[in-house]
């Protein structure tokens, strides 16, 4: 059963499918390296139908493996969310984004814009100042 199943809806899911994309690629690795540790992994189970039918994939021990793997850190993930303290953060998150002021678009570029122009003139002084040194140390030091 899901603590407090409807509230943080949003948040929540935006944390399971952005770790449940970071655990399928550490499993589409472990796939990968598995056959290297052991050769008899990457050998088809059934050497009759070597790949999946519709998906194209070699059924072997590595995939089970990794598919077992992934199931499981996918489990554990959705089980590690609804624990309170988790579940309680995520609530309160998405609570706070919504109070959240968003920027319109034009004050979103104009504030770009003034970003950009105080890099460009720091950017100018500081080479300019760099310049005006290095000629002056060269005059100091040579003569």
């Amino acid at each position: 059963m899901a603590y407090k199943k409807d509230q943080g809806r949003l948040a929540r899911m935006a944390a399971y499918w952005s770790l449940a994309l970071l655990i399928l690629y550490g499993c589409r690795s472990f796939y990968l390296m598995l056959p290297g540790w052991w050769q008899s992994l990457g050998q088809p189970l059934i050497a009759s139908t070597p790949k999946i039918p519709i998906l194209g994939w070699n059924l072997n021990g590595a995939l089970l493996i990794s598919g077992l793997v992934l199931g499981a850190a996918w489990y554990v993930l959705y089980r590690w969310q609804q624990t309170p303290k988790v579940a309680d953060l995520l609530i309160e998150t998405e609570t706070e984004l919504t109070k959240v002021t968003w920027p319109t678009m034009a004050d979103a570029v104009n504030s770009s814009l003034v970003v950009v122009g105080v890099v460009l003139f720091l950017m100018a002084f500081l080479a300019g100042m760099d310049a005006l040194l290095g000629w002056w140390t060269t005059k100091v030091l040579i003569g």
